[in-house]
């Protein structure tokens, strides 16, 4: 090989390593952004939908119907029963020696729920008293009340308990914080309390008078229980 050929050569070479060596200052190319998906989180929430007007007359429907269902489960329960006999503290009627409207008796409690109910004697002063009998003691969960219009619910103060030794047991005392119920003709005051460990034979209510300033009613009391 002659001195021509392996100068050509040489340069040959030069030329093909400088075709392929990155010039030190060049900056690669930027990647180009590959764009995300919107970020859920972040994304404005999408407008609900204006809620439609409400339409009184339905609602006020459906307000009795519940009230309805209520009281039907109430009235139907299995383990509910009425009272057999009952007392009270004071009758509407029965100051003075005087003799009161058989309207306004204590009896009218017993038995089921049917527009006869008893009347007390005294609108704000005092504490009255009713109490109810059952043929069947059981182990209680559960006492109602059923009051004409709403009459005194919220002057009940206190709930007992009689076992078969004669034995009274407070299961529920207290302010109360059940309203008139205005979407029906009664209102039920409802005390749930657990299971009592004794067999209740009877049931004692007592009003505080001044807490509902007019003439307490009570139509009629279950006892619930097994």
């Amino acid at each position: 090989m002659n001195k021509n050929t392996t100068i050509a050569l040489l340069m040959s070479s030069l030329l093909v390593t400088a075709c392929h060596k990155k010039p030190k200052d060049e900056v690669p190319p930027p990647v180009p952004a590959v764009a995300s998906a919107p970020d859920a989180a972040a994304a404005p929430a999408a407008a609900a939908p204006a809620a439609a007007a409400a339409d009184p007359e339905k609602a006020e429907k459906q307000s009795k119907l519940d009230y309805a269902v209520m009281e039907d489960g109430y009235i139907n329960d299995a383990k509910a029963q009425w009272a057999t006999g009952a007392k009270a503290s004071s009758t509407f009627g029965d100051e003075d020696g005087k003799t009161p409207s058989d309207g306004n008796l204590a009896s009218n409690i017993a038995g089921p729920a049917d527009g006869k109910d008893w009347t007390n004697n005294k609108q704000d002063m005092g504490f009255d008293s009713v109490v109810l009998t059952y043929a069947k003691p059981v182990s209680a969960t559960e006492v109602r009340l059923v009051l004409p219009s709403g009459s005194g619910v919220e002057a009940i103060n206190k709930v007992e308990l009689q076992d078969t030794t004669g034995k009274w047991n407070t299961v529920w005392t207290g302010v109360s914080d059940v309203k008139k119920d205005d979407r029906g003709n009664r209102t039920w005051f409802v005390r749930k309390f657990d299971k009592t460990p004794y067999k209740a034979q009877a049931v004692k209510v007592t009003i505080a008078n001044n807490l509902q300033h007019d003439y307490k009613r009570i139509d009629a009391v279950q006892l619930v229980g097994e």
